[in-house]
């Protein structure tokens, strides 16, 4: 039944405590026998030797557990803001989430991008203030940063009892009963009784404005609430999920995934609170009757070759179906649907709308492409692919590499579709672009260990930008008489420049036919062709509107071509006269550091031209946060260390192109 599935994400920021969360719902829903930890290497959705090896989640990973009765679908995504398309394209697909919450660092950068991922796609949400075991934890200042800093209503469904070591059970609001872990072994369980009596004053006091909160999302509760009656659990249940669903408030639990406490009510939660198939917000209902339409969100390599992990949204899918890639025009054949496991799959004969899938024998099919019956061809919201802000050279070490290389290289393209990759006309070179060091570290890595592919790499470079300043006309004529046919074209442009992220814009006004309609497409693509290479350094130009307002043409020697090599050359003649700029990447900075570093650490972002935002105290530390140009953070953690003896810790973001100085510019062409 459609009403008893989940299709939940964990996310978080990094060291939240994601992974470790997840391991708990595998052991405590029977699908795993033994409690997986990050730091033994030894989880199951961790199952990349790299993963592993470094600690992190890299790559999103799937399961399915049941809990109550009912299917849960669960995908265990990256913090890291290297791998964020990996949350980006798991809640593309979600009907629901967990944010989990570090209870002393509370809201942190990270958490906060992915946030903003889910209202995007509309995601309901349920927060977990896990880690309240730690020293320094704070459940209600972490619940007052959820509404400060994400502006949201956090709806408090427990209250801690206990604090940092003594931290043992929470009060459950709804039902009015204390949860008490009787250890911090998973086998040892828990037992429930009465609230407290230390505690009752305050379980009161967040009770009522529980209610006061929800008491809108039903009529019959409201006027209960208004008379002064008293609401059971189950109307005040009922109206959080309603008011969960719709967006209302966020409901906010809290626990310690590590000591094995609190992931049993958050299961409860999960099922109670988030909505199934049928209730979430999607583009078209759901319909297991209705033509097939479903989304292609990751595609990842196997011992088999590939496998396509599919979210279907409405109809159904078996073996051996033909179905229509709506977003190529290209028919695909269903090899194999599987149910997987992390690393593990299981083959299923069927499956239908609501479902999240494994499937193989897709050969052209890439992230963000719609599968659709054949008769009737639909296409999806696609997932938005940022920009990358980082490259690297690489080189295959000898000859057989060199046969592999581009083989390998579109096998990566086609999992991560974040990376880039272009080929530098001057230097020969192979460079291979993505979101940060450790994405191309990972990426490189891969290549041999995966692929069997040797490189030789150069040192990361800063992706950079050009754009124009200023508002410029020209007009060009392209001539060519040499025997045969000739090839003339015409064009005039008008360059303007744009907002920051607005990217290249093109337009055509062009009235009365001085260019053939069938020629503009052309006019387009030798715009966007000269674009890939600015006349400043040779950087893609950017953030600026191309509008064709005049031209003409010959009966005889005019053609897509010719128009495309005059519009080339305009667009070259054109942002080198329109006062270009050189755009470097700036990054979000984040230095959680002790009191006695604040000053030095404060002293050497300004050093690295940054630009400090604010300095807050959280806890017995200080967070500073800053703009930093990218160029400048290469190898900041080693120096980050040296000066506060290893006791700090950083994480960045891409956050906006800025001009760069003059000399920015030396550098980047000498580099």
């Amino acid at each position: 039944m459609r009403n008893k599935l989940r299709n939940i994400g964990i996310i978080a920021h990094v060291d939240a405590g994601k992974t470790t969360t997840t391991e708990r719902i595998l052991y405590f829903t029977g699908k795993s026998h033994r409690v997986g930890d990050v730091h033994d290497g030894n989880t199951v959705m961790d199952y990349d030797p790299q993963e592993r090896e470094r600690g992190i989640t890299i790559n999103s990973a799937a399961t399915t557990v049941f809990w109550k009765s009912h299917q849960i679908n669960v995908i265990d995504t990256p913090g890291h803001i290297d791998f964020n398309i990996e949350v980006n394209r798991s809640l593309r697909v979600l009907d629901g989430a967990v944010v989990v919450f570090d209870g002393v660092a509370g809201v942190e950068p990270q958490t906060e991008t992915n946030w903003r991922l889910a209202d995007k796609y509309h995601v309901p949400r349920i927060a977990f203030i896990n880690k309240l075991d730690r020293v320094g934890a704070d459940f209600l200042r972490v619940v007052e940063m959820i509404r400060l800093r994400l502006g949201v209503v956090p709806l408090v469904l427990q209250l801690p009892i206990g604090s940092e070591s003594g931290f043992r059970g929470v009060i459950d609001l709804v039902r009015e009963v204390a949860i008490i872990w009787k250890s911090d072994h998973a086998e040892d369980g828990f037992i429930e009784e009465a609230i407290p009596l230390e505690l009752e004053e305050a379980a009161r006091v967040w009770r009522a404005r529980l209610i006061e909160t929800v008491a809108d999302q039903d009529d019959a509760v409201l006027a209960a609430y208004l008379d002064g009656r008293a609401i059971d659990a189950a109307a005040l249940t009922a109206c959080v999920r309603k008011g969960t669903i719709a967006g209302a408030f966020v409901p906010v639990l809290g626990g310690s995934a590590f000591k094995n406490k609190g992931v049993e009510p958050l299961l409860d939660a999960v099922v109670a609170y988030l909505p199934s198939p049928d209730e979430a917000h999607t583009e078209i209902p759901s319909d297991a009757n209705g033509p097939l339409a479903a989304l292609a969100f990751k595609v990842a390599r196997d011992d088999h070759g590939s496998l396509t992990f599919v979210r279907i949204y409405r109809g159904r899918l078996a073996p051996g179906t033909q179905v229509l890639n709506a977003s190529t025009g290209e028919r695909e054949r269903i090899a194999r649907l599987y149910q997987v496991h992390a690393d593990k799959k299981q083959e299923i004969e069927s499956a239908q709308a609501g479902d999240i899938i494994g499937v193989s024998g897709l050969k052209e099919v890439v992230t963000g492409n719609t599968l659709s019956a054949l008769d009737h061809p639909i296409v999806l919201e696609k997932i938005v692919i940022p920009e990358p802000v980082i490259d690297v050279a690489i080189e295959p070490r000898g000859a057989a590499d060199q046969q592999n290389l581009a083989r390998a290289l579109a096998g990566l393209l086609r999992e991560d579709p974040t990376l880039h990759i272009r080929h530098d006309e001057e230097s020969g070179q192979t460079i291979l672009s993505g979101m940060g060091e450790l994405q191309l570290e990972v990426s490189l890595r891969k290549l041999l260990d995966v692929y069997g592919v040797a490189i030789q790499t150069g040192r990361p470079q800063v992706a950079y930008r050009e754009t124009i300043t200023r508002s410029e006309e020209v007009r060009y004529v392209h001539k060519k008489q040499s025997g045969g046919p000739g090839q003339f074209a015409e064009v005039q442009f008008l360059l303007e420049p744009l907002e920051r992220g607005s990217g290249l814009v093109f337009e055509s006004r062009i009235v009365g036919g001085t260019v053939p309609r069938e020629f503009i497409p052309g006019v387009e693509a030798g715009v966007r062709n000269s674009a890939k290479v600015g006349g400043l350094g040779g950087f893609p130009v950017v953030d600026l509107k191309v509008t064709l307002v005049d031209g003409s043409f010959h009966e005889r020697d005019s053609s897509t071509l010719a128009f495309e090599h005059a519009a080339a050359a305009a667009f070259r003649q054109g942002s080198s006269a329109a006062g270009p700029q050189l755009l470097e990447p700036v990054m979000a900075v984040e230095v959680i550091t002790s009191a006695d570093h604040v000053g030095d650490v404060i002293g050497d972002l300004n050093r690295r031209r940054g630009l400090i935002r604010s300095q807050d105290e959280r806890s017995n530390a200080f967070v500073i946060d800053a703009d930093v140009p990218l160029k400048e953070m290469f190898g900041y953690i080693g120096s980050l260390r040296a000066l506060t003896s290893g006791r700090a810790q950083y994480s960045m973001q891409f956050s906006h192109y800025a001009p760069a100085p003059a000399r920015i510019l030396g550098e980047a062409l000498a580099a």
